[in-house]
């Protein structure tokens, strides 16, 4: 079970689901991953995270993860059958004191709550959705690869990367370029969904070798966040 909590203010829920799984390794408890009894997990100088965990634990903790406001200073994340995996613990008028700066808000607690319901879904990896397993620019680290075509990109880069940063999405190019039916440049990812997703609203072409690959969309995608007083754009038009 997870328990989180932190130093001070801004912690982007992006990074609580990458340490909250990066932090464990494999073998058979929660999601196919332990921990040792006790460990602590710094993000870097503003947040950590603790997680306990039986070890050597069979268990398995069903999703979807849920965040529940258990009372006005606890958030919690349960499973789905009500296993109580998180707390998280927040204090709207610690600015008053002098412990405030060690305390969550209400708002920070429950993005960092949501972020922690979410690591099923980037744990359990979409079918056809393959890394690319080599190339000239490949890096294990980030094994998914997405190609989006230059004139799209040239003509609303503003756009793609507002939409990236809105929704906390990587914006990495790898500085490869394809000649396929057009010139395309290639980006990569460390996570499976945000991969899927940025080839998802992009219309991008899957990467796996030297090929692209057309894996059909998978049910259930979670929607990214609109960007609001812009024209939407249709990759589909340049084509």
């Amino acid at each position: 079970m997870i328990s989180a909590r932190t130093a001070a203010r801004g912690s982007p829920s992006q990074t609580a689901i990458a340490w909250s799984t990066a932090a464990l390794r494999p073998s058979s408890c929660t999601f196919g991953w332990e921990t040792e009894d006790v460990g602590l997990f710094q993000v870097d100088r503003r947040w950590r995270m603790f997680l306990f965990c039986s070890h050597g634990s069979s268990r398995r903790f069903k999703p979807p993860w849920t965040l529940i406001r258990e009372n006005s200073e606890c958030y919690v994340v349960k499973d789905a059958n009500g296993v109580t995996l998180a707390w998280l613990y927040c204090r709207d008028d610690a600015e008053r004191y002098s412990f405030g700066v060690s305390k969550l808000s209400s708002d920070e607690a429950r993005r960092i709550g949501k972020a922690i319901a979410r690591i099923p879904e980037f744990m359990m990896p979409r079918q056809g959705f393959y890394p690319r397993g080599g190339g000239p620019r490949w890096r294990a680290d980030r094994p998914y690869h997405v190609a989006l075509e230059d004139r799209y990109i040239r003509e609303h880069w503003d756009e793609i990367y507002a939409l990236c940063r809105l929704n906390s999405l990587p914006f990495n190019a790898t500085g490869e370029v394809i000649e396929n039916d057009g010139v395309w440049r290639v980006y990569e990812f460390t996570w499976q969904m945000d991969a899927i997703l940025f080839w998802e609203r992009l219309e991008g072409r899957w990467l796996r070798g030297t090929e692209f690959h057309y894996p059909e969309p998978p049910e259930n995608l979670p929607s990214l966040k609109p960007l609001e007083n812009w024209p939407k754009s249709n990759p589909r038009d340049l084509r």
